[in-house]
């Protein structure tokens, strides 16, 4: 744990940017980007351990993610819960989904009663799944709903981070409710000054695209045999075509 918060410290102390005229969070670049197949391997390590640190102690880190930039917190804390309700500008009407770094991990925070193989197949990917959650996962966190959505981005960082940390990750886009999705970090700088840390991953998304800013698809898969669309997102088409040809899910409208 001190070798940890060392290398957190460190990796602020260098690489860290404090953003010009703002109270806020540190931001700090990850070594060769958001798409880099191999990430530099001390370089990562130092940026994980920056997050870990900036979560464990309530915060909140904004993360590249595999569609758009995210915000992440640590589910199981309360107060980070508020915290990133509060940053969204929404009450806990609006559910946020939580995030892991493997598939194996979904069986201790959900009620999984679908395939193993589908959920691999589907995951990491552009894509939220909806299930029944279990009594492991924070009651603060979605208190109105016996679902949540679960993501495993297809992005080395945010999985290494979330497999680093003790528990699941909520995530949420990092934008105030109802406006655009983010690419880069500087289109939410208005965000900056209530977050810890920033992880810039450059741009995640060709910005000029509306569609690299739909974000995951969300498919509710709580009922068995069926599944519903909640939002089309990025990756619609392959997602309902594995569902109905390989599995025989059927529209829970049918």
């Amino acid at each position: 744990m001190l070798r940890a918060r060392r290398a957190a410290v460190a990796a602020l102390a260098r690489v860290a940017e404090a953003l010009p005229g703002r109270p806020c969070g540190s931001r700090l670049r990850l070594p060769g980007g958001a798409a880099e197949p191999e990430p530099d391997p001390r370089g990562w390590r130092e940026a994980v351990a920056a997050a870990v640190s900036a979560l464990q102690a309530g915060g909140l880190v904004a993360v590249p993610t595999d569609t758009v930039y995210g915000v992440a917190c640590l589910a199981q804390d309360p107060g980070a819960v508020r915290s990133i309700y509060s940053l969204k500008g929404r009450n806990g009407s609006k559910p946020l989904a939580i995030c892991l770094g493997d598939v194996d991990h979904i069986y201790r925070y959900c009620h999984v009663n679908v395939p193993d193989e589908l959920l691999r197949d589907l995951l990491p990917g552009p894509v939220t799944l909806v299930l029944k959650r279990s009594e492991e996962l924070n009651k603060d966190l979605n208190p109105f709903t016996s679902l949540v959505g679960v993501r495993i981005p297809n992005h080395p960082f945010i999985r290494e981070l979330a497999r680093a940390c003790s528990g699941p990750l909520a995530l949420t886009s990092a934008n105030i409710s109802s406006q655009a999705s983010t690419l880069t970090v500087l289109e939410f700088q208005d965000l900056w000054p209530q977050l810890s840390l920033i992880i810039d991953g450059g741009p995640v998304g060709d910005v000029q695209s509306p569609e690299c800013r739909l974000g995951s698809t969300v498919i509710d898969l709580s009922v068995s045999g069926k599944f519903s669309i909640i939002r089309p997102g990025c990756a619609l088409t392959s997602t309902v075509e594995i569902l109905r040809q390989k599995y025989g899910l059927i529209p829970e409208s049918s």
